[in-house]
């Protein structure tokens, strides 16, 4: 593996670690107020033991989430470097507000949180959870919006005597309507999978006839959420994918396995073994027109198939190619007419031209050949997009019938009464991180061989590192995450077999600490 393949293998590694976490703080937060808003309204001590047990395994959870999330934005100086000179402008901004969230507003609400109940009335300590989950979602806000960006770098233009992006309107980089259905659907996930956190646990504890009534009001609080957000998840994720189509389109061909531009409305391929030699499917079994309508809203417009978005990023390279020579000659004569008229009239493709890099460091010297190659690799490889965005709507699909399965005996207050039904809902806790890993690989690997979506190549945006510094920071990397995982594993089942009797009121089960 070469130093891009490694820089990117780290950073995929501590995403994906880092996002084990975060969903779980996510859907905790606001299952916290829920609780703490019906002990306010009646009263009832259980409410507040229920706020407390809960979240004392959401402050566990938040502080690995802290720990893990903080390398990966030093990560963008010491393995992104170019990246982060070429599109800090715009980049950064949003990260500097997501710290301001994530170390001073959250961190310092989690601790009026934990140590203010003795100190606050209950509207006040109520008021403290309510901006303690505001918090902790608009620090997901800010990254994902930076993230948005680079699917769809909207409000910044390229500056030739900078050689750098720079931020033209922060309020369309804000309101990137990428970002917004990248957030509601994010957030949605994690509240998916606080609840499912909530109702797994509790199904177990009602199995083991364990703090019962504490159980059954804990499993009917997270049915209710979790099938209102299983049900926004699908909704939004849907809506988050015909933006991201309208943006990439080689995502939505390569994650349908689309190879040709069928007549519109397109169908979709609910099975198919690609072949990414022959550039076809050996295999296929579809639903006529239902990727078209689901893609385009629509029953005439085209979704294009990977053969025709290669062909059409072919045309994009030669014209990048001439927008890489212009600026190379700007760069010796800025005040070159002829340079500067060829580099605007090609300029929208300059980061296609950039994919020559790869091939050549003279780009002017680059080969029909290598332009060929430059163009089939503009697409990401489409099995692992294919199989892993069938994993995750499995994963929702399973989801929304145990939620709906659970509000349904919990309205008829039948649920105790079905062993079948809390054993699956213990033994479906896995289903939303296997989800949302799944959503994050698509859509980073699916953005691949861009860090920035047709501006800045991944080859371009690493640091000048060895293969030997990168091991060595990699295998740091994994063994200090596993550990971090192991102490989260550890602490929340400790507490959780525990169950309540953890806070040590005297009023449940398991009060001596006795497993």
């Amino acid at each position: 593996m070469d130093v891009v393949e490694l820089s990117r293998l780290q950073f995929a590694v501590t995403v994906l670690y880092h996002f084990i976490f975060v969903p779980l703080t996510l859907g905790l937060s606001w299952i916290l107020v829920i609780m703490e808003s019906v002990y306010v309204m009646t009263g009832r001590v259980i409410y507040r033991d229920m706020v407390q047990f809960w979240g004392k395994l959401f402050g566990i959870n938040f502080a690995l989430g802290v720990t893990t999330g903080i390398t990966m934005e030093f990560q963008f100086g010491t393995n992104w470097s170019y990246y982060s000179h070429y599109v800090g402008d715009i980049f950064g901004a949003p990260l500097a507000f997501e710290g301001l969230m994530a170390f001073f507003l959250e961190a310092t609400l989690v601790g009026l949180f934990f140590f203010g109940w003795e100190r606050m009335s209950r509207r006040q300590h109520l008021l403290v959870t309510l901006f303690m989950a505001l918090g902790t979602n608009l620090s997901a806000l800010w990254i994902l919006i930076a993230n948005a960006w680079m699917q769809n770098s909207v409000g910044a233009e390229f500056n030739f005597e900078t050689m750098r992006m720079e931020l033209v309107s922060f309020g369309a980089v804000f309101f990137n309507p990428d970002a917004q259905n990248k957030f509601v659907h994010t957030v949605s996930a994690g509240y998916v999978a606080g609840s499912m956190f909530v109702l797994s646990i509790s199904a177990w504890y009602l199995l083991k006839k364990q703090d019962v009534e504490f159980a059954k009001k804990s499993f009917r609080i997270a049915a209710a959420f979790g099938f209102a957000s299983i049900a926004s998840a699908i909704v939004l994720g849907d809506e988050s994918g015909y933006s991201i189509g309208k943006a990439q389109e080689t995502k939505l061909a390569a994650l349908e396995a689309m190879w040709e531009t069928e007549p519109a409305p397109a169908s979709f391929n609910v099975i198919a073994i690609p072949n990414e030699a022959e550039m076809k499917n050996d295999f296929a079994i579809h639903i006529p027109y239902l990727m078209g309508i689901i893609g385009t809203r629509s029953l005439t417009q085209e979704i294009l198939g990977i053969k025709e978005i290669v062909a059409h990023n072919r045309e994009r390279i030669a014209s990048g190619q001439q927008a890489v020579i212009a600026l190379e000659a700007l760069r010796r004569d800025k005040h070159d007419a002829q340079a500067m008229e060829i580099f605007q009239a090609h300029k929208q493709d300059l980061g296609f031209g950039l994919l020559l890099k790869q091939y050549t460091d003279d780009v002017a010297q680059a080969s029909p050949d290598m332009m060929d190659k430059a163009a089939r690799h503009s697409v990401p490889k489409v099995w692992p997009m294919f199989w892993s965005f069938r994993l995750m709507v499995l994963c929702g699909v399973l989801m929304l019938l145990l939620f709906s399965l659970s509000l349904w005996h919990s309205v008829k207050n039948t649920f105790t009464h079905k062993p079948w039904l809390l054993r699956s809902a213990f033994y479906a806790l896995p289903l939303p991180w296997i989800a949302i890993e799944a959503g994050w690989f698509l859509a980073e690997y699916g953005r691949q061989p861009w860090t920035i979506y047709g501006v800045l190549p991944t080859h371009l945006s690493a640091s000048s590192l060895t293969t030997r510094d990168l091991y060595l920071s990699l295998s740091g990397f994994i063994l200090f995450y596993t550990v971090l995982l192991i102490v989260e594993v550890y602490l929340m089942r400790k507490y959780v077999r525990q169950g309540p009797g953890s806070l040590g009121t005297g009023r449940y089960d398991k009060e001596s600490g006795e497993e």
